[in-house]
């Protein structure tokens, strides 16, 4: 049986790398998914091998590796093993770019509900994972994330370095693909932004596009 989670978990998809020792005594090496990570832990799909509660296995998500206790585990037929591991430290977490840190830093903002109104407006921002760089004009833009219009947009989970403009000053921040709509576009959210950061660039897009705003998904809570 598969115990109930512990700590909000954030349902995101990742490629990453698994090894260890399997139940047979074999090392293994493979590559695996995340269905869902938290800052001490995830549940794991596509497991070839058996694992037995209480191994340590190693995991890499992009070049940051960490070791893991795994803490239960369940065969299924459509993705062969799914387990959950437990970091050993929560100081290795491997997957911290990719957790969701909006709501976490406004806990008055209610789950679902956005913390920023959007603006109807074509934003230019710039996107670029390890191997594509795109220029896009992103539309509903908010200080916590935009949505971006294109035929082949990047999977539910990945992570985008991105870049955008607060008046004449250029930001990088960290982005995760939160909605994905095959040949239309995505949503993604400014998880490397801070909330401080946010609501600067919110206050740039009001400014600039006093008109384009839209309200009626803004939290009653928001500034």
């Amino acid at each position: 049986m598969v115990p109930p989670l512990q700590e909000q978990r954030v349902p995101v998809e990742l490629d990453i790398r698994v090894w260890g020792m399997a139940a047979d005594g074999r090392a293994f090496s493979q590559h695996a998914r995340t269905q869902n990570i938290s800052p001490s832990g995830a549940r794991l799909y596509g497991i070839e091998h058996d694992l037995k509660i209480g191994d340590t296995i190693g995991v890499q998500a992009g070049q940051k590796k960490a070791r893991c206790k795994v803490v239960w585990t369940r065969n299924t037929w459509s993705q062969k093993n799914q387990v959950g591991v437990q970091l050993l430290s929560k100081l290795e977490c491997p997957w911290v770019p990719f957790l969701a840190q909006t709501n976490q830093d406004e806990p008055g903002v209610p789950r679902g509900r956005r913390r920023w109104a959007r603006h109807k407006i074509d934003f230019p921002i710039v996107l670029h994972d390890q191997q594509i760089l795109v220029r896009v004009s992103a539309t509903d833009v908010s200080g916590s994330g935009c949505y971006v219009e294109m035929l082949s947009p990047f999977p539910i989970g990945t992570g985008l370095d991105t870049e955008l403009w607060i008046g004449t000053e250029r930001v990088t921040t960290r982005a995760l693909v939160r909605t994905c709509d095959p040949r239309v576009g995505m949503g993604i959210e400014f998880v490397g932004l801070k909330i401080e950061d946010q609501r600067r660039f919110q206050e740039h897009l009001q400014a600039a596009y006093p008109f384009s705003c839209s309200i009626e998904h803004q939290s009653p809570n928001a500034s």
